[in-house]
């Protein structure tokens, strides 16, 4: 596996697979159900990713979506892809949200909400609370049938 997906936790932090790519919980939360979407294939340009994996990114986008609406009732997403520090082909992945959300008896609030988010302002989640939050979302992948 690229270092990348091994840097966000792969493979305990992983949710769901695809051929070409992997969705992972992302191990800082700067908002509830942040995740990171790796590109398996050995390409540090976004540019250089196949047609194959080109058409399956609509495919992991799609079910992405439509996880953290069913969770949490997010009111937009924000794909970021940065690759200044890791530099395989990799997407941050942030649900965005006008109110709080709560999420075993604790509630969250996208602090930066409308603005853009800040991947260093992180939610005061605690190891236990991420792993039930990684078995929820996992849980959702897999129940969800793909279209």
């Amino acid at each position: 596996m690229n270092a990348t997906a091994e840097k966000f936790g792969y493979p305990e932090s992983l949710l769901a697979r695809f051929e070409h790519w992997l969705v992972l919980l992302r191990p800082a939360q700067p908002t509830l159900g942040s995740l990171v979407l790796v590109c398996t294939d050995p390409v540090r340009r976004f540019g250089e990713i196949g047609s194959a994996a080109s058409l399956e990114l609509a495919q992991a986008t799609d079910r992405i979506e439509r996880v953290l609406a069913a969770a949490f009732q997010n009111d937009r997403i924000n794909y970021l892809m940065l690759m200044m520090v890791d530099p395989d082909v990799h997407f941050h992945v942030i649900p965005r949200y006008a109110e709080p959300r709560d999420f075993e008896g604790s509630s969250f609030t996208d602090s930066h909400w409308p603005g853009p988010p800040d991947l260093g302002d992180l939610l005061p989640i605690g190891e236990a609370q991420r792993a039930r939050l990684g078995a929820r979302l996992r849980a959702q992948f897999e129940a969800l049938t793909p279209e």
